[in-house]
C-alpha cells in the first residue's frame, strides 16, 4: 500500500526509510554521489566519437525522413498563403542577352591566372599617400619644382600681359558668375575654372607656335604592368585629362643626378603592406598600352590634369591621396610609353621619359614632374625614378558667394579674397615646359 502524505513527511523528518525530504524536495535515499572528477574515458576526455557526433549534429531534412510532396500555388497562378513558392526551370530565350546573362564563372574564364595581380585604378585611395606610391614605383622624391620649370616661372618674357586680370575673371566666372544658384557646387565650378585657365594658356600659342601641336584626350584608358619584389602590379583604366604633344619633354635631371639615386633608400612602412589599398584580381591580362593606336601624331604624353570635383566630402580625395594618385598615373603613362620605345626588357633608359601632372580641387593646386629613369623595378637596388612635387598651392584664399552682413551693415562684400598670382605662373610654366 502506498504511503500517504503524512507518512512521507514523518519519514522525511526522522531521516529514516527509503525516502528523504531535502529542502522540501522528495528524494530517494542512496549512496552519496562522488564529488571528485569524472573517470577518464574517451567520452569525458575527448567527447563522443566522431561518427556519433556527426550523427548528432547532422540534420536530415524532413522530406528525406518522410516522403512528402510539395504543394505549390503554381496551378493557381497567384500567391496563396500556406502554399509553397513554385520553382521553375530557367527560361531559355534562344539568344544571348548580355543584360540578363549570368556570365561565366571565374574558373572558366580564359584570362584566369593562379597568380594574383594588384591593380591601381582611379578610385584607389592610398593609405600612406605619396610614400606608398614611391615604394610601388621605385621613385625618389624631391621637394619643389625642378630648375628647368622654375626658370620659366621667374622669366618675365614667358608671361602673359595682364594675365592676373584674366585669371581673376576666370575665378570670378567659375565661382560667382556662371551659375543661377547662390553658391555653385564643386562639380560645377571646378571644370569651368580648369577650362578657363587652359584657355588663357593657349593664348601663348601666338608667341610659341609649337604649342598649337598639342591635343587634349579625355576618357582614354591606360594599361601598364610591372613586377615589384615578386608582386605583380598594374595601373589601368580611365584617369585624368591627358595633354599629348608631338615632341617629348626633355629630361629634367642630369645623368649625375640620375646615378646619384642609387644611394637613395626607399622608405618602408612595415607591418602595413604596400598593396593594402590596391584591388586584388585573378582575372586579368598583362598588358602595356598607351591608350592610342600606332601612328597617332600626338603620341608623347605631356601633362596629366586631375580635377577633383566631388560634391560630397567622403567621396573627395584628400590632398595627400590626390598626389599619390597623380604619381601612380604619371608613372603608368611613362612606363607604357617606355615599353613602346624600348621594349619590355627591364633596363636603364638611355633617354628618360618625363610626364607632368597637375591636380586641383578648384582652390588648391598640386604640381608634379615625374621622370622615368629605369624599367628595372623588381629590387630596391640600382637607379631609381625621380619625382618633383610642389604641393598645396592656393590660387585664392576664399570665395565669398554671399556678402557677410551684420546688423544691416555689409562687413565683407561677395568676391574673391587672397588671390595669389604665383600659383598660375607655375601652372603656365608646366604648360610651356618642353617648348620654351
Amino acid at each position: 500500500m502506498a504511503a500517504g502524505p503524512m507518512a512521507l513527511r514523518r519519514a522525511a523528518a526522522k531521516g529514516s526509510g527509503p525516502l528523504a525530504l531535502t529542502r522540501g524536495v522528495l528524494t530517494r535515499a542512496g549512496p552519496p554521489r562522488p564529488r571528485g572528477p569524472l573517470p577518464r574515458t574517451p567520452w569525458t576526455t575527448r567527447g563522443p566519437p566522431p561518427d556519433v557526433l556527426a550523427q548528432a549534429v547532422e540534420r536530415v531534412p524532413v522530406r528525406e525522413q518522410v516522403e512528402l510532396d510539395t504543394i505549390t500555388y503554381a496551378g493557381r497562378q497567384h500567391f496563396v498563403p500556406g502554399l509553397a513558392r513554385p520553382r521553375f526551370p530557367p527560361w531559355d530565350r534562344g539568344w544571348r542577352d548580355p543584360r540578363h546573362s549570368p556570365g561565366p564563372r571565374y574558373e572558366d574564364m580564359p584570362l584566369r591566372k593562379d597568380r594574383s595581380c594588384f591593380v591601381c585604378h582611379q578610385n584607389v585611395r592610398m593609405l600612406e599617400g605619396v610614400r606608398q606610391a614611391q615604394w610601388l614605383t621605385k621613385t625618389k622624391l624631391v621637394q619643389g619644382l625642378p630648375p628647368s620649370v622654375l626658370s620659366v616661372v621667374g622669366n618675365p618674357a614667358h608671361q602673359l600681359e595682364d594675365h592676373e586680370e584674366g585669371v581673376k575673371r576666370a575665378v570670378w566666372r567659375a565661382r560667382l558668375w556662371n551659375t543661377t544658384e547662390t553658391a555653385p557646387e564643386r562639380e560645377h565650378y571646378c571644370p569651368v575654372l580648369f577650362e578657363d585657365l587652359m584657355h588663357i594658356c593657349r593664348l601663348m600659342s601666338a608667341k610659341y607656335p609649337p604649342l598649337a601641336k598639342r591635343m587634349l584626350a579625355r576618357n582614354y584608358r591606360i594599361a601598364a604592368t610591372w613586377e615589384r619584389e615578386s608582386v605583380l602590379l598594374q595601373v589601368r583604366g580611365r584617369n585624368g585629362i591627358l595633354m599629348n604633344s608631338m615632341a617629348p619633354i626633355p629630361p629634367v635631371a642630369s645623368k649625375e643626378e640620375v646615378l646619384a639615386t642609387e644611394e637613395n633608400v626607399l622608405e618602408t612602412f612595415h607591418p602595413i603592406s604596400p598593396t593594402i589599398d590596391l584591388q586584388e584580381v585573378i582575372v586579368y591580362k598583362e598588358l602595356n598600352d598607351t591608350g592610342f593606336k600606332e601612328g597617332y601624331p600626338y603620341s608623347h604624353p605631356h601633362t596629366l590634369l586631375f580635377v577633383e570635383s566631388a560634391n560630397l566630402y567622403p567621396q573627395r580625395f584628400r590632398p595627400e591621396q590626390l598626389r599619390a594618385k597623380m604619381l601612380m598615373f604619371a608613372f603608368g603613362n611613362a612606363l607604357a610609353k617606355a615599353r613602346v620605345l624600348y621594349g619590355n626588357d627591364p633596363k636603364v633608359l638611355e633617354q628618360p621619359v618625363v610626364v607632368q601632372s597637375i591636380g586641383t580641387d578648384g582652390q588648391l593646386f598640386q604640381f608634379m614632374v615625374f621622370q622615368l629613369n629605369t624599367t628595372d623595378l623588381v629590387s630596391n637596388d640600382g637607379i631609381k625614378n625621380m619625382v618633383w612635387i610642389d604641393s598645396d598651392q592656393k590660387l585664392y584664399e576664399n570665395a565669398l558667394c554671399v556678402p557677410e552682413v551684420k546688423k544691416r551693415v555689409v562687413l565683407k562684400p561677395a568676391g574673391i579674397y587672397g588671390f595669389q598670382p604665383d600659383t598660375f605662373k607655375k601652372f603656365l610654366a608646366l604648360y610651356l615646359h618642353g617648348t620654351v
